[in-house]
């Protein structure tokens, strides 16, 4: 494949706060050179919403039919506290479910199809029976919704009682869905090198990905370096081709033939109070690692 065949879908995680909102979100990704971003419609630590009528959503379409940017690659995050794993608390699991349903609602009126979602927490329990939990919840949230939003879940560095921490897991989750056209899977690159994939061998890695999921599913990737060594189950990321799985190794992961065309989100770090990602967006479209980058801003 020649480098013009490409289709890059670079993007990253974004603002979304009053006055602008939407409009203000898809702004700032504009200002990073990005044609595509990642967005939490609130608060990911909480369920409190500003009303959709607020958002800015007309405006920030039209900003982005001006731009180049097209609404099927704009991402969608859902809040942290969702957690349909959980198996003790019967509240805990209702409100999960009522909270993920209203996030799907908000994603479909947001224009956006892609909703991605950490699997959960077992809290120190049966996995197996927390991973049934969790599909129970998926399958009612998708009955519960008229729309074709699919709910992109998060591989997991597999850190404490993570669910999702392998593929094993990931696959468990989608054979047992039952509308797989409303199942999708986030590959986070930091994650799965924190649990203990080898990406320097990225075509075994997704062969295996292919095996114990289908790559059929694979939706979007968060494109994260790591703070720790391979295996190290920590999750904490590093700006791109700081860290230890290094910008070669992610850079041929960004401009993998199997991924072509798929929508691709940096969540770095800050680099002195400010975001990285003009900077990085740079280096990944020139694919040259600049050791100095951000002291040239």
């Amino acid at each position: 494949m020649q480098d013009n065949e490409y289709k890059l879908i670079i993007g990253s995680h974004v603002k979304m706060a009053a006055p602008a909102y939407f409009f203000g979100s898809v702004a700032e990704a504009l200002s990073f050179n990005a044609n595509t971003l990642m967005f939490y419609t609130g608060a990911p630590q909480n369920a409190k919403r500003v009303p959709i009528s607020a958002c800015k959503i007309p405006q920030a379409i039209e900003l982005m039919q001006n731009n180049g940017i097209k609404l099927e690659n704009i991402i969608c995050h859902a809040p942290y506290l969702i957690n349909l794993g959980n198996i003790v608390n019967p509240y805990t699991f209702d409100s999960s479910l009522d909270l993920l349903i209203k996030e799907i609602n908000r994603c479909a009126a947001f224009g956006c199809n892609i909703l991605v979602l950490h699997p959960g927490s077992s809290l120190g329990l049966d996995k197996i029976e927390c991973l049934d939990k969790l599909v129970l919840g998926l399958n009612k949230a998708i009955e519960a919704t008229e729309n074709d939003v699919v709910i992109a879940i998060e591989t997991m560095a597999g850190k404490g009682n993570e669910l999702g921490g392998n593929f094993d897991e990931i696959g468990y989750i989608l054979r047992k869905i039952t509308n797989k056209n409303r199942i999708g899977v986030c590959l986070d690159t930091c994650h799965i090198h924190d649990a203990g994939y080898d990406l320097g061998n990225f075509d075994e890695v997704l062969a295996l990905f292919d095996k114990r999921i289908g790559l059929n599913y694979l939706k979007v990737l968060h494109i994260n370096d790591s703070k720790n060594p391979i295996g190290a189950h920590k999750d904490r990321h590093e700006n791109f081709g700081f860290g230890h799985i290094g910008f070669e190794k992610l850079i041929n992961i960004v401009y993998h033939p199997l991924l072509n065309g798929i929508p691709k989100i940096l969540e770095s770090p800050y680099v002195d109070d400010k975001p990285p990602y003009k900077e990085e967006i740079k280096m990944i479209k020139e694919k040259m690692f600049d050791p100095n980058i951000f002291t040239k801003r």
